[in-house]
């Protein structure tokens, strides 16, 4: 049973708030806190969560202080933003596709921004600039051919994920060819850089990351209720004075751009964009997209990935794609199942 509670504002505007909505984005965003505060504490010198908040409260020693905000806080600040970036992108797509399994790992978006990442690498031998802003070319040019690939009188969601699974296909054999040209030393940089990591990040990549957190999520939220409506399909949409080709359009570019930003950031993180929007979903118990809520469980799993890594395997001995990818794939085969047994697939 569903709680809602209306909120009347002073101008005479009526809200609906669901209440166990509410209640969960509130609870994975204390994880997501509580997560952060412990990974900042962990590593070859461990720090108390509350010399951690001492320290970022402005209070701690001029070691700690270092440590945390010149080393740490950094690396946890990219993982958040990149997981929410991936929370968020994975939750369009799979709303855009009215398909669960319509993730930028199943339609190749990674596999691209992978593509734009090693051509700098193997072929321009690219610093790490080159290598992030050809990881986002390569995310980009990869969305807008899965679009036109799938354009037919509009774009549906079963055509998008099909184009995208092929588009997949050809561009992982394009890596797997641009590997083979490459000398050792550009092979380790590569392999090490398509594993997904967080490792070595610092503020130069938080702060891309911020602006386009901060300018593409309001944009999509504001959004949101033309998302809703569409999951009735186009026609009724229509209906209901809903641009329904610009407002997917719209949605479709933004959760590119938070996809290829979050693998440039941190490499291809696998299945936090397929697992993300399904887990919040199954928490809230709600319809329509659950942006919020895909938002913070990304951001929340990433960061808790990072920390299980670290403090398994040691700082940086594991990357967290790897965690991730084990993880995710757990979760893709059980949902397969599920879906198989309720007759979905």
């Amino acid at each position: 049973m569903r709680t809602n509670r209306a909120i009347r504002t002073p101008g005479g505007l009526s809200l609906r708030l669901d209440v166990r909505a509410t209640v969960v984005v509130g609870l994975i965003l204390l994880a997501a806190l509580t997560a952060s505060v412990v990974l900042i504490g962990t590593g070859d010198f461990p720090i108390p969560a509350g010399d951690v908040l001492k320290t970022l409260l402005g209070n701690g020693n001029a070691g700690q202080e270092f440590i945390i905000n010149e080393l740490r806080l950094p690396r946890v600040l990219v993982g958040l933003l990149v997981g929410a970036s991936l929370g968020l992108g994975g939750a369009l797509f799979q709303a855009i596709s009215r398909n669960p399994l319509g993730s930028p790992d199943v339609l190749g978006l990674s596999q691209g921004a992978t593509a734009g990442a090693l051509t700098m690498i193997v072929l321009f031998s690219g610093s790490a600039t080159q290598v992030t802003l050809g990881a986002l070319v390569g995310g980009l040019v990869t969305g807008f051919a899965i679009y036109l690939l799938a354009w037919k009188q509009g774009v549906h969601g079963y055509r998008l994920v099909l184009v995208g699974i092929g588009v997949s296909a050809i561009v992982t054999a394009v890596n797997g060819y641009l590997l083979t040209r490459s000398t050792l030393t550009d092979a380790a940089q590569a392999v090490v850089w398509m594993t997904g990591s967080l490792s070595g990040r610092d503020w130069t990549q938080v702060w891309p990351l911020l602006w386009l957190c901060a300018v593409l999520v309001p944009l999509v939220l504001a959004n949101a209720r033309g998302l809703r409506m569409m999951e009735m399909g186009d026609d009724v949409s229509n209906a209901l004075g809903v641009r329904v080709e610009r407002v997917r359009l719209l949605l479709l570019v933004a959760a590119v751009l938070l996809t290829a930003a979050a693998t440039a950031a941190a490499g291809p993180v696998s299945f936090v964009a397929l697992t993300a929007p399904q887990l919040a979903r199954r928490l809230t118990r709600s319809p329509g997209p659950n942006l919020v809520p895909s938002l913070c469980m990304g951001a929340t799993l990433l960061v808790t990935a990072d920390w299980v890594s670290q403090k398994v395997f040691g700082a940086d001995q594991l990357p967290v794609g790897v965690v991730t990818g084990v993880l995710g794939g757990v979760y893709l085969l059980w949902l397969l199942v599920t879906e198989r047994k309720a007759g979905r697939i």
